[in-house]
């Protein structure tokens, strides 16, 4: 074999394992795209589902001081929402606080995480305390005082 038909036949096997590799990704590609098409719709549709139940769950969490069998009253509350939903300041009314309670808010049969969980455990163990920061002077001074 003379090194024209060594190159001829190189050329022609690098060319069919290029055809190959463009055809086999060509195909992959078809199939993927097919998949999808019948996939993606029950995705979508899951995805929203879920959606709605978070969004839904959320609303319910901010609107239950406005409930009639909310235990406090809605002027007493303050919504955090995380970790916690509300705070109560039993009194906060009549300027006089009496109890402060933690209140969350659950529907369904939705369970508490294992953050709130954790956070209920430290109220129950009274590792609950008041500290008051104060700002630093140089902080609020007007510049030039």
């Amino acid at each position: 074999m003379d090194l024209t038909t060594i190159i001829i036949v190189l050329v022609i096997l690098i060319l069919g394992i290029s055809l190959g590799y463009f055809i086999g990704n060509k195909i992959a590609t078809i199939k993927r795209d097919r998949y999808w098409e019948g996939e993606l719709p029950g995705h979508r549709k899951d995805a929203i589902m879920k959606s709605r139940v978070v969004l839904s769950g959320q609303f319910s969490e901010q609107l239950a001081p406005f409930l009639p069998d909310f235990k406090f009253n809605p002027t007493e509350v303050r919504f955090l929402g995380k970790p916690i939903d509300f705070v109560a300041f039993k009194g906060l009314d009549n300027k006089n606080v009496e109890e402060v309670v933690f209140v969350e808010v659950k529907s369904g049969k939705a369970k508490l995480s294992q953050t709130e969980k954790s956070l209920k455990e430290a109220i129950e163990k009274k590792k609950v305390r008041f500290e008051e920061y104060r700002i630093p002077e140089d902080v609020t001074k007007k510049r030039g005082e």
